[in-house]
């Protein structure tokens, strides 16, 4: 690629890194509330529901469904995922979506906006807090002429138009005002937790996704790509830490083997059963088994074992 030899050196976007300043110290606040037992139960276990029901929002709905098109889903399907995904508050649909199909296009390479070769800080938050290498801009504006069918959602559309009061009502102000209403949790407690902290553990856990599974874990099925099958970060962002597999198989909508550890998979084949969810897309196991074979780092056995749906005949 022409940009690899283009010396470049980024720009600090101040309002972003002040913004990410304020999240995150106010966060160590809210925990010192927690630790001093200065915050209602319902307030904690609300935060905790919060960060992962609008979770599925990121997993089944922005990722799978509308970067990777892994499934379909009908409309009362979308607008749920839209709503939640808005929780989350992680920009519009659109925009997460193009950068995450510019991030699988040109992964490890100049033009992925979270290239990982750049350490682990600039995969987990600096990417959003740096000037983007202009490989980055380039390539962003060329798959937007490839990327039309996220526009024909109306779902898309309607949520890249209305982004910012959506935010603001389910981001911001339901979050606060639901502890305060029904257990009377005091305004300032609630911003600081409901708001603040579950938004920054909101954003940290998809932040994990771009640096530790992307560094450390195995790789059972590339060897030679950065993304790696992480537990720890499966558990925390709802299945999307079996990373080595996805980057592998982007188009399967479970971004895992059968058998592991993933909500989200529940999630989608939940919908799947009552006909919201359809066409979903998976490897097969000999596609997997072969791959594995090929280029895997042989740390999971039962991928070295024959394949008991195929006869030895």
């Amino acid at each position: 690629m022409k940009y690899e030899a283009l010396e470049f050196k980024p720009r600090i976007k101040w309002p972003d890194l002040l913004v990410q300043l304020c999240l995150h110290s106010t966060t160590v606040y809210g925990f010192y509330l927690i630790l001093v037992n200065r915050v209602k139960l319902y307030t904690i276990l609300f935060v905790f529901f919060t960060i992962y029901t609008s979770g599925f929002g990121i997993t089944a709905g922005v990722h799978r469904l509308w970067s990777h098109r892994a499934y379909k889903a009908n409309l009362p399907l979308r607008i749920l995922l839209a709503l939640l995904f808005t929780v989350t508050g992680q920009r519009d649909i659109y925009t997460w979506a193009l950068d995450h199909r510019v991030h699988h296009k040109y992964t490890e390479t100049v033009a992925d906006p979270h290239d990982v070769r750049r350490g682990f800080w600039f995969a987990h938050v600096g990417w959003l807090v740096l000037t983007p290498h202009p490989a980055v801009e380039d390539r962003r504006i060329s798959l937007r002429k490839t990327s039309l069918d996220l526009l024909a959602d109306p779902v898309v559309r309607w949520q890249k138009i209305f982004f910012i009061p959506l935010f603001v009502l389910l981001n911001v102000f339901l979050p606060i005002a639901i502890p305060v209403y029904f257990w009377h949790e005091s305004y300032i407690n609630s911003f600081v937790l409901s708001f603040v902290t579950r938004f920054t553990i909101t954003l940290n856990i998809a932040y994990s996704v771009n640096s530790f599974a992307h560094m450390w874990g195995n790789k059972p099925y590339d060897r030679f790509i950065k993304s790696v099958e992480n537990r720890i970060v499966s558990l925390a962002a709802l299945g999307e830490g079996w990373h080595n597999y996805h980057h592998v198989f982007p188009w399967d909508y479970r971004t895992s083997e059968l058998g592991m550890i993933n909500i989200s998979t529940t999630f989608i084949d939940a919908f799947a059963k009552i006909g919201w969810a359809y066409d979903l897309k998976v490897a097969t196991n000999e596609m997997i088994r072969n791959r594995a074979r090929r280029n895997g780092d042989r740390s999971l056995r039962h991928l070295e074992e024959p394949d008991p749906s195929v006869s030895s005949e």
